[in-house]
């Protein structure tokens, strides 16, 4: 049976998937998406079985953008500034949770959005990307003015933001915006094999302080992350983690990490 929820979240083998599911509109984004969207990323960090999230799009397209009737809603901007504040594409950031992007098809405005605020970006060969937002009128929304230089670097982003043009997946390799390009048929396949390797692999605990480490570090001085950093090494020390990661290197065997409390 075909699901007509806008959001579908799905759990094995310590990944959760979610998947953006208006394959007809290229998934726009509504608000019942949204809320989907928020609801499984909640579901997926209370989860203790969950290690690691990917997050797709259904059909030909990732995320088009913000669907056209709710632009259309949304008017004069108050929705922006009050109810529609309270779903955001930057939750994924507070996951404390690998999140990996699996970029199928079209990624558009606010699904770019959604990409950037991913930890990890996989796209398939050809897909296409664009911020839109200046062709609409309006400006960098949701962050992706902090997200996309951290990227890609100061022009690029400006290149990106104040032109709105298309690029395909493979510049979006080149200059930094995903981490790998695969054939369209091993995308999500290529993700989530990735996302098994890190919640087998990878212990919960140390994900979620590296996480929090690095979009909080990028706002400090060097010293700060420095500091920061050798307290966080001494506590690391100390964990049952860090005793069987040594362990279960040692024994060639694979390691049996605590899952997030």
């Amino acid at each position: 049976m075909i699901s007509t929820e806008p959001v579908i979240y799905t759990r094995a083998e310590g990944v959760a998937t979610i998947t953006l599911n208006r394959p007809d509109r290229l998934n726009a984004w509504t608000r019942e998406m949204g809320e989907g969207w928020s609801s499984s990323l909640r579901q997926a960090a209370a989860d203790p079985e969950v290690h690691a999230v990917v997050v797709t799009g259904a059909g030909k397209g990732f995320c088009a953008g913000a669907d056209m009737s709710l632009l259309e809603s949304i008017g004069g901007g108050a929705a922006v500034v009050g109810e529609e504040r309270r779903v955001l594409p930057t939750e994924a950031i507070e996951v404390p949770k690998p999140v990996i992007a699996a970029v199928n098809g079209s990624c558009a405005g606010l699904g770019l959005v959604v990409a950037l605020c991913c930890d990890v970006r996989f796209a398939a060969a050809g897909a296409k990307f664009t911020s839109a937002f200046v062709r609409r009128g309006l400006i960098a929304e949701y962050g992706s003015s902090w997200l996309l230089p951290r990227l890609v670097g100061t022009a690029r982003a400006l290149d990106i933001l104040l032109s709105g043009r298309v690029f395909l997946a493979e510049e979006a390799l080149e200059m930094g915006l995903v981490n790998r390009v695969l054939p369209g048929d091993q995308l999500v396949e290529g993700a989530t094999a990735y996302a098994r390797d890190l919640a087998a692999n990878c212990p919960p605990g140390s994900m979620a302080v590296i996480k929090r480490q690095v979009y909080r570090h990028a706002a400090t001085d060097l010293d700060t992350a420095v500091n920061e950093s050798i307290k966080l090494m001494e506590e690391s020390l100390e964990t049952e983690d860090f005793k069987e990661g040594v362990a279960s290197y040692l024994e060639q065997r694979a390691p049996r990490f605590r899952p997030l409390a």
